[in-house]
């Protein structure tokens, strides 16, 4: 059974994610959110709900022990939540992470110019970048709502292509790197519509 720690789980993203987790047999999923009275639980044999805040360093470590990978797609206080996640990684001994970026944090979409609103992007992904971890950095698109699974990969360095990809194809993405521990490991990947 492959156990995943879903942080910020009433997301958008996450939410569209859970499915495509539970579509796998031997997937165990732990949601953690801030209020837990706002998810259902899809299926309580596989899925734990619990209520926590990720700048919660000691509890987060705490609910991380057992997990084999971490999924974080979040909002706020970008850079305090990526030092609280690795440290609490560190601490419980979890090396995998992925985690949810956005495009332009390197000035890396032709055309358009790097803007200060994209400041905890980049710096919660310095912090990523930083750390010992297994991580994987996604630069998504802005996010389409369509049925879509078709999405191609830029590294850091490469010029983004295109504006948006479609939540099926980043839930997809999501769920294959957190089944595979080697794939795109220390790297930060732009994913677009293909």
């Amino acid at each position: 059974m492959k156990n995943v720690l879903v942080l910020g789980a009433n997301g958008q993203l996450a939410r569209n994610t859970i499915p495509f987790f539970l579509a796998h047999s031997d997937v165990h999923l732990t949601l953690y959110l801030r209020r837990s009275t706002r998810l259902k639980n899809p299926d309580p044999s596989r899925v734990t709900i619990i209520e926590g805040d990720v700048l919660d360093t000691p509890y987060l470590t705490s609910i991380m022990k057992g997990q084999d990978v971490v999924y974080a797609s979040l909002s706020g206080a970008l850079e305090m939540q990526a030092t609280s996640i690795v440290n609490a990684m560190k601490m419980a001994g979890v090396e995998r992470l992925i985690f949810i970026s956005s495009m332009g944090i390197y000035g890396e979409v032709p055309g358009e110019k790097y803007r200060s609103v994209l400041n905890p992007y980049r710096d919660s992904a310095a912090v990523i970048e930083a750390s010992d971890l297994s991580y994987t950095i996604l630069r998504p698109g802005w996010f389409v709502h369509d049925d879509e699974i078709h999405y191609q990969l830029t590294q850091k360095g490469e010029p983004f292509i295109g504006y948006e990809v479609s939540l099926n194809s980043l839930s997809d993405l999501i769920v294959k790197l957190c089944m595979s521990p080697t794939m795109e490991l220390k790297r930060s990947i732009g994913v677009s519509r293909g």
